[in-house]
C-alpha cells in the first residue's frame, strides 16, 4: 500500500468513526462508574464492526446496493432512535443514589449501538476496492482507528463527566437521536 492510499484510507477511517467517537463519548461521560476494561469492550466492538462492515460491502459489490439501500438510513435511524430515545427519558427518571444506569457495554445494547454507527461503512465498502487492491489492510486500518478513536471518546467522556452529572444522559440520548437522523436526512435529500 503506498501513502496516498495510506492517507486516504486513514481519512475514511477517521471519517467512519466519528459516529462511534461521539457515543463512546457519551458513555464515558453517563457511565463513568465503569471500569476502563468497558471502554476497551465498547471501542474493541466499534472497531470490528467498522472492519467488518466494509469487508462485506466490498464482497457484496454492487449486486447488494439496491437491496441495502433502500433501507440503511431508516435502520440507522431506527437504532439510533430506539436507544437515544430511552436515554433521554431515563434522564427524567427520578434515581436514588445507589440506582446506576444501564451497561452501554452489554451485549445486546452494545451490538444495536455497534450496527447503527457502523451502517456507513458498509456503504463504503461497495467502492472500496475502487481505492486500493490491498481490502484486508485498508480494513484493518479502519478498524484500528475507531478503536483509538472510540476508546480515546470513552476516556474523555469519563473525565468530562464529572462535571456535568445527570444532564449527560439527556445530552446522550439527544445526540444520538440527532446522528439517526443526520444518516436519515442525508440519504432522503441525496435521494
Amino acid at each position: 500500500m503506498n501513502w496516498l492510499e495510506c492517507i486516504l484510507i486513514s481519512g475514511i477511517g477517521i471519517g467512519l468513526a466519528m459516529d462511534a467517537f461521539a457515543v463512546s463519548i457519551i458513555s464515558g461521560s453517563v457511565f463513568k462508574h465503569l471500569p476502563v476494561s468497558r471502554g476497551i469492550r465498547m471501542a474493541l466492538f466499534f472497531g470490528l464492526f467498522q472492519a467488518i462492515m466494509p469487508l462485506f460491502g466490498s464482497w457484496a459489490g454492487k449486486g447488494l446496493e439496491p437491496i441495502i439501500k433502500p433501507f440503511d438510513h431508516w435502520l440507522a435511524f431506527g437504532l439510533l432512535l430506539l436507544i437515544g430515545g430511552k436515554m433521554a427519558l431515563a434522564s427524567f427518571k427520578i434515581k436514588n443514589v445507589e440506582d446506576k444506569p444501564a451497561d452501554p457495554s452489554n451485549l445486546l445494547t452494545l451490538l444495536a449501538l455497534s450496527i447503527a454507527t457502523s451502517i456507513d461503512a458498509l456503504a463504503v465498502g461497495l467502492t472500496l476496492y475502487l481505492l486500493t487492491p490491498h481490502l484486508f489492510i485498508a480494513v484493518l486500518m479502519i478498524g484500528t482507528i475507531t478503536f483509538l478513536i472510540s476508546l480515546a471518546g470513552w476516556e474523555i467522556g469519563s473525565r468530562i463527566g464529572r462535571f456535568f452529572e445527570n444532564r449527560l444522559e439527556l445530552a446522550g440520548g439527544l445526540i444520538l437521536i440527532g446522528i439517526g437522523l443526520k444518516i436519515l436526512l442525508e440519504h432522503l435529500l441525496a435521494g
